[in-house]
C-alpha cells in the first residue's frame, strides 16, 4: 500500500500506535475476512496505490473514479500500478464506447484517456517499455472475456475507434517519439538488450497509431522501416501496419517482397501467415482460405496450422465470428480433417468454439451446431471427442 497526495508525492505511512513515521510504502498482512488499518498524521485526503510490488494475480475491487485512475497513470511510482490504472481507465472508456455503438449513438471518447497518455508520451524519463505497454489498449479477446454477453461487432468497432482517435489526437507526440527512436535505430547496431527491446516496442506501437492518419508521409516512414530494418521485430511491425492500412497496392507489394525474401525460412514464413490471418480488415476468412493454397502452407505441419488457422480463430475475432457462421464452419471443417492427421492439434484448435456460451443466442446456436457436426462426423480421436463432448455437456 502507498498513499499519494494531491501533487502525486508519496505520504509517509504510520499506523495508529506507532511512534514514528514509517516508509512511504507499507506491506500489510491481510489474512482475515475483515480487517481495519488506521493511519495517522495523514495531512490530506490521499489516493491509495494498492498491491504495490505486484508478484501474484489478485482480483482487487476499489471504486477508483476516472480522474483518480488518470492521476495514478501520471504519478504512481509503482510501474505495475501505473499500468493497471491505465488498463482500468481504458476498459471503462472502451465499455462506454461499446454501449454507445449498441445504442446507435455517435461514438465519443472520454478525453481523460487521451490526456493521460499524452503526459506519458511527453515524459521522456519514463521507461520506454512501460510507455509502450500503456499505449496498448486491452485486446478484443480481453474485452470479450469480461463481457457478460460479448457483442463482437461492438467491441471491434469501439476499440478501432479508440485507436484511431488516439492516433489522431496524439499525432504530434507519437510522431516525435517515433522519429527519435527510429533515428537511434538507424544509427545503432541491433542489440538483444532490454533497452533496445523497449525502444523498438515504443517505436513500433507509435507507428501503428500514426498509420491511422493515412498520410502519405507516414506511409513513407512505414515503407522505409519495412525496407531498411535490420531486425525482424521492426520489419514485421511495419508489415503489420501496412497490412491493416488502406494502401492496398503497397501492402500487396510488401507481402510479396517479404515472402520472396524469407521463403526458405519456415519460422519466419509462419509470422507472414499469422500477420495476415490476424488482420481485421473485411474478407479475413477468404484471405485465410487463399493462404491455405500457398506452397509454404500444409496441414501436416502443426506450426503452419497454428500460424494461420489458429491465429485467425483466436486473434481475428471480428472475422471469425462473422454473423453468417462461415468462420465457425471453416474451423469445424479443419478440425474434422485434422482429427485424422494430428488429433492433438485438432483438439487445441477447438478452443474458440468451446466458448460458445459467451456470445449472443444466434452465435451460440451456430457454434453449437458446428460442435455437434464435429461430434457426428465419424470416429473421433479421444482428444477431439473429449473437448467436444465436454463443451456440449
Amino acid at each position: 500500500l502507498g498513499l499519494l497526495d494531491a501533487n502525486g508525492a508519496e505520504i509517509a505511512l504510520r499506523l495508529q500506535g506507532e511512534d514514528a513515521a514509517s516508509d512511504t510504502t507499507r506491506v500489510l498482512a491481510v489474512n482475515e475476512a475483515e480487517q481495519t488499518f488506521t493511519f495517522v498524521d495523514v495531512p490530506e485526503r490521499p489516493l491509495p496505490s494498492l498491491l504495490r510490488g505486484f508478484s501474484a494475480p489478485v482480483k482487487l475491487e476499489f471504486p477508483y473514479s476516472r480522474d483518480q485512475l488518470m492521476f495514478l497513470m501520471q504519478h504512481d511510482s509503482d510501474g505495475f500500478n501505473r499500468w493497471e490504472a491505465g488498463q482500468q481507465l481504458s476498459v471503462q472508456v472502451l465499455q462506454e464506447l461499446i454501449g454507445q455503438y449498441q445504442r446507435g449513438e455517435p461514438l465519443a471518447m472520454d478525453e481523460r484517456l487521451t490526456e493521460a497518455l499524452r503526459s506519458l508520451l511527453q515524459n521522456e524519463t519514463l521507461d520506454a517499455a512501460m510507455v509502450a505497454e500503456m499505449l496498448s489498449l486491452p485486446s478484443e479477446a480481453y474485452l470479450t472475456e469480461i463481457s457478460e454477453v460479448a457483442d463482437v461487432d461492438a467491441i471491434h468497432a469501439a476499440r478501432e475507434f479508440a485507436r484511431r482517435e488516439l492516433g489522431n489526437r496524439l499525432f504530434e507526440p507519437l510522431y516525435q517519439r517515433y522519429m527519435t527512436n527510429r533515428e537511434v535505430s538507424r544509427q545503432t547496431a541491433y542489440e538483444a538488450s532490454a533497452e533496445h527491446f523497449a525502444r523498438r516496442a515504443l517505436q513500433n506501437i507509435a507507428l501503428a497509431y500514426l498509420m491511422f492518419s493515412e498520410r502519405s508521409d507516414i506511409l513513407s516512414l512505414c515503407l522505409d522501416q519495412f525496407d531498411n530494418a535490420d531486425n525482424m521485430t521492426e520489419r514485421l511491425s511495419a508489415l503489420a501496419s501496412l497490412i491493416n492500412s488502406p494502401f492496398e497496392e503497397k501492402r500487396a507489394k510488401a507481402l510479396e517482397t517479404f515472402a520472396e525474401h524469407f521463403k526458405d525460412n519456415p519460422l519466419v514464413m509462419d509470422q507472414w501467415f499469422s500477420v495476415q490471418a490476424a488482420s481485421p480488415l473485411p474478407g479475413g476468412l477468404e484471405r485465410v482460405q487463399a493462404l491455405m493454397l500457398h506452397p509454404a502452407f500444409t496441414l501436416k505441419n502443426p506450426n503452419k496450422v497454428r500460424a494461420l488457422i489458429g491465429a485467425f480463430a483466436n486473434q481475428n475475432l471480428v472475422n471469425f465470428h462473422r454473423a453468417d457462421g462461415s468462420g465457425y464452419r471453416f474451423l469445424a471443417d479443419q478440425v474434422i480433417t485434422l482429427n485424422a492427421l494430428n488429433p492433438q492439434i485438432a483438439s487445441r484448435l477447438l478452443a474458440p468454439l468451446t466458448r460458445w456460451r459467451k456470445y449472443d443466442s444466434t452465435r451460440q446456436a451456430l457454434m453449437k451446431g458446428e460442435l455437434e457436426r464435429i461430434l457426428a462426423s465419424g470416429e473421433l480421436s479421444s482428444d477431439v471427442y473429449e473437448v467436444v463432448s465436454k463443451s456440449l455437456a
